[in-house]
């Protein structure tokens, strides 16, 4: 199955602002192409699902938007990703920087061999942000923003390792936020955990989608209908369809979308 979309559908209604722009991505691994032309806007403080079968090029696609594929070798892309009018490939990007302002949380969570107080002021202190009553500051706000706080205060000087996969996840998204980015991509954050700590997950993107824009890469259908304000279905390294989320899942507009959707592949 090849399925064709119209350029239409990886638009955003005109009452929403987009925060990032994929215009035509390309990549290839080495030799393999994994993404071909993919276009989407994605809406600010808002949450967008991408999902899709495996392999379809999800993920890839998230890394892209704050250049980790620039850790791969034999990477090369075409194509731009615009954020705030600017295209983040372009030579002088700084990419330290930008990874500064979107931020990123992985499948597997990776707490630093630290304290959950080191963990959590890790970003601030390369970036050279504030003394220690400053880092006292970033470290309970975010550990508060990341409903975390609470669980950990009496703690926060022992290993982050101690901490079940559930608050580890929640340290990782405290670390990403610490820095105050303006996007947050959530790769599969949810895959290792139990159904309570996925709940807590859900609800934290929902208070999180106040001050952030966030990304989820997500294989779990019901949680990119329950999280989700937007979603955008791949396949074969192509956006198939884009648009709002109780829209793609009640009523898409593309028959492969709707296949994935009723389960009938993937």
């Amino acid at each position: 199955m090849q399925p064709a979309r119209s350029p239409d559908l990886a638009r955003l209604p005109e009452f929403e602002k987009a925060v990032l722009r994929v215009q035509k991505l390309s990549l290839w691994y080495g030799a393999n192409q994994a993404l071909y032309d993919v276009d989407l806007e994605v809406p600010e403080r808002k949450i967008t699902a991408l999902i899709g079968p495996s392999g379809c090029g999800k993920s890839t696609l998230l890394r892209c938007i704050n250049r980790m594929h620039d850790l791969v070798d034999g990477v090369r892309v075409e194509g731009e990703i615009v954020f705030h009018d600017r295209n983040i490939f372009a030579h002088d990007v700084d990419v330290f920087a930008l990874r500064r302002r979107i931020g990123m949380v992985f499948q597997k969570s990776n707490p630093f061999p630290k304290s959950i107080y080191e963990n959590v002021a890790y970003g601030s202190r390369i970036h050279g942000l504030g003394g220690r009553a400053q880092l006292d500051e970033i470290v309970e706000k975010s550990l508060v923003r990341a409903g975390l706080f609470d669980e950990v205060k009496d703690r926060l000087h022992a290993s982050a390792l101690g901490l079940s996969g559930g608050q580890q996840q929640r340290l990782c998204i405290a670390r990403a936020i610490a820095v105050e980015p303006e996007v947050i991509l959530l790769d599969e954050p949810c895959s290792a955990l139990d159904p309570i700590a996925t709940q807590k997950i859900e609800e934290l993107m929902q208070e999180l989608k106040e001050r952030y824009t966030i990304v989820i890469v997500t294989h779990n259908m019901q949680q990119a209908a329950r999280a989700s304000d937007y979603t955008a279905f791949m396949y074969l390294g192509k956006l198939v369809e884009f648009g709002e989320t109780g829209e793609i899942f009640v009523k898409p507009r593309v028959r492969a979308t709707e296949d994935y959707i009723r389960g009938r592949f993937g």
